[in-house]
């Protein structure tokens, strides 16, 4: 797998999957189940031959809470790599992912679309993944580590979201059976998209500690310290909702533009 710079993350699955494994289209974000699988600063090796350095490599946008087509092509046109749709029901930023097919499934090939699921019964985030038009699933509730191991015999890529508190997170980050890991901020009774910044010390401790897992960054991030943030942390990718809004559920399509500039230093 790698990045082949057209701005979109490029996966190609292995054929080989265990029984009842979900099948799926080869182009997605880059997102494994498989601990050994490239990091970001390997993949940066292995697009130009030379030596390793995590500064070199794009850090990757994933747009959260998008709940219409007009706010879809937007984040997409600000230039996001992935996009979110909570499938929640307690969320502000709630969409009912299987009437939502009829445009999600026209949306660029190279962009991926990540389900996110809190505290589902694990045959209803079999039943999401299903969907043709979800790439990917991210657990960002109290699904347990045995949880995440069963989902992952799928084969589907998923992203464990852990709110990062304190270093007795930090030690549990590469036990959830993907390589994929979002950080996120602590927040007593809420499931992310608070608004409330995250541990940047903790989520570097992180990337330093744990270089087999794609870290991606989020709680708190806007245009104007997203950059700063990443420079920080240096992450694989960053996840942003609530920085990017006009009001909970409508994105801001200058705020998108300016946080994707944020990150890109352009």
């Amino acid at each position: 797998m790698i990045d082949v710079g057209t701005g979109s993350l490029i996966m190609e699955r292995s054929s080989e999957r265990a029984p009842g494994a979900i099948q799926k289209p080869a182009i997605l974000m880059k997102i494994s189940n498989d601990s050994g699988s490239p990091t970001a600063s390997q993949q940066s090796a292995d697009v130009t031959g030379g030596g390793v350095n995590t500064r070199e490599v794009r850090v990757r946008v994933k747009i959260c809470g998008i709940t219409s087509r007009a706010d879809a092509l937007a984040a997409v046109s600000a230039g996001a790599d992935a996009l979110g749709f909570n499938t929640w029901e307690g969320s502000k930023r709630h969409m009912d992912i299987f009437s939502a097919g009829e445009w999600m499934k026209d949306l660029p090939a190279f962009v991926s679309r990540v389900a996110l699921c809190i505290n589902k019964p694990l045959d209803d985030a079999l039943a999401i993944a299903r969907l043709p038009w979800v790439d990917a699933l991210q657990f960002h509730g109290d699904e347990s580590s045995d949880y995440c191991e069963e989902f992952s015999k799928t084969g589907f890529p998923f992203i464990r979201a852990v709110r990062l508190g304190g270093l007795e997170d930090l030690e549990r980050l590469d036990g959830w059976s993907t390589s994929s890991v979002l950080v996120d901020a602590a927040v007593a009774g809420a499931y992310g998209g608070t608004g409330s910044m995250a541990d940047l010390a903790l989520a570097r401790q992180a990337v330093d500690r744990f270089p087999q897992l794609s870290i991606i960054l989020a709680g708190g991030l806007t245009p104007a310290n997203v950059g700063e943030a990443a420079a920080t942390v240096q992450p694989y990718g960053v996840d942003v909702a609530s920085g990017v809004e006009d009001e909970p559920a409508r994105k801001s399509v200058a705020l998108m533009r300016a946080f994707v500039q944020g990150v890109r230093g352009t």
